[in-house]
């Protein structure tokens, strides 16, 4: 017949049992509060180590009000953006004694709420959040009004007073299309997974608080220096969810006037566009030259290799874990928003066509 300890959980009973103290003080040992003397805490670690006692997380919250957990609230984990930024708070977090839970939405904003009340019940001490929309978020403002910090990853939600983590965009972009107007290019074709309610890009068209709207901006102050018209009829958003990648990438190379070169504004949608390319013997930069948001390593290994717009995403994932762990120790000053630098590396995979715009400094890295 199996012993007590070995038929269920452990529990403080047992270990205050085996250590011969009260329950309480047992309890205050385990749980790293309350006044306990070392000899009583020497005995109760002794016994829940030969119990090898499990501590119940959701009663030492109760008990000391945190749970050393934090959630984090992403799009789409497939995404090596996410994944990348994940490991950078997984480490900081695991370094600072917290575990991380992590909930995937899909850029569904319902999943998103859903996935903020489910942190909420599970009392994590804090979230890191890559929010869906800029809109007035009351999922959010819950969160902040029980009095647990919120750090937003990779995008802004302006009416929400909490601190944020983003990359630099607007200067890297302005930078990545003055390179692509250096070389002669002035038919440049975007593509992203933006959706705005379906509807296709214009100027006037606002795309929120996100990286996109940045990168776009950036673009199109290039283009009005170099007194060039911005391409808009060849900017598509709504990549792999209302058109597919291979449709959108045919697209802008058969039209009337199609693109010279071709922008990816995330991996997922660069792999998927070159092997679109590819699939229809299109050569790069011969026939059409790309370039992409996010340096991973094979798009180095290509041949050519890809021109990119390299992101800190680590160093973000780390600086939002950071700035939630502070957070979560005291730290009331004013909400801070911290933009990392990027960098545009030039590598060969735009072509120099006829008739390049006046260059200018931009200070990329090769």
């Amino acid at each position: 017949m199996e012993s007590s300890s070995t038929s269920r959980y452990t529990t403080v009973a047992d270990v205050a049992q085996l250590a011969q103290v009260s329950k309480a003080q047992a309890a205050r040992a385990l749980g790293g509060y309350g006044a306990v003397s070392d000899e009583v805490r020497s005995r109760v670690l002794a016994a829940a180590e030969t119990l090898q006692y499990h501590p119940n997380e959701l009663a030492r919250s109760m008990n000391t009000g945190r749970s050393k957990t934090i959630g984090v609230v992403v799009g789409d984990i497939e995404n090596p953006y996410f994944s990348l930024a994940m490991r950078g708070i997984y480490d900081t977090c695991k370094a600072g004694g917290f575990d991380v839970i992590l909930i995937n939405t899909g850029e569904d904003l319902s999943t998103e709420i859903d996935a903020v009340n489910v942190l909420l019940d599970k009392r994590v001490d804090g979230m890191i959040v890559a929010p869906v929309t800029r809109s007035p978020s009351t999922h959010l403002k819950r969160v902040v009004d029980s009095g647990r910090p919120v750090v937003l990853l990779d995008r802004k939600v302006p009416s929400l007073p909490v601190d944020t983590v983003v990359a630099e965009m607007r200067q890297v972009s302005y930078e990545a299309a003055r390179h692509l107007l250096d070389e002669g290019h002035t038919r440049v074709g975007y593509i992203s997974s933006l959706d705005v309610g379906g509807l296709d890009f214009t100027v006037d068209l606002d795309l929120g608080s996100n990286p996109v709207t940045e990168r776009i901006a950036g673009m199109r102050r290039a283009f009005d220096e170099g007194g060039v018209a911005l391409p808009v009829d060849l900017i598509r958003l709504g990549a792999g969810k209302r058109h597919s990648i291979g449709d959108l990438v045919d697209a802008l190379l058969t039209g009337p006037d199609p693109a010279t070169a071709i922008v990816a504004s995330d991996s997922v949608i660069a792999l998927e566009a070159l092997a679109e390319l590819q699939r229809a013997g299109v050569r790069i930069p011969d026939d059409v030259s790309f370039l992409m948001f996010d340096e991973l390593p094979w798009a180095g290994l290509m041949t050519p290799p890809i021109t990119v717009v390299a992101q800190p995403v680590y160093d973000q994932g780390v600086a939002a874990a950071g700035m939630l762990l502070r957070r979560i120790g005291g730290d009331r000053s004013e909400p801070e928003h911290l933009a990392l630098p990027s960098r545009l590396i030039l590598r060969e995979s735009v072509a120099t066509i006829d008739s390049p715009v006046d260059p200018v400094t931009t200070g990329a890295s090769t």
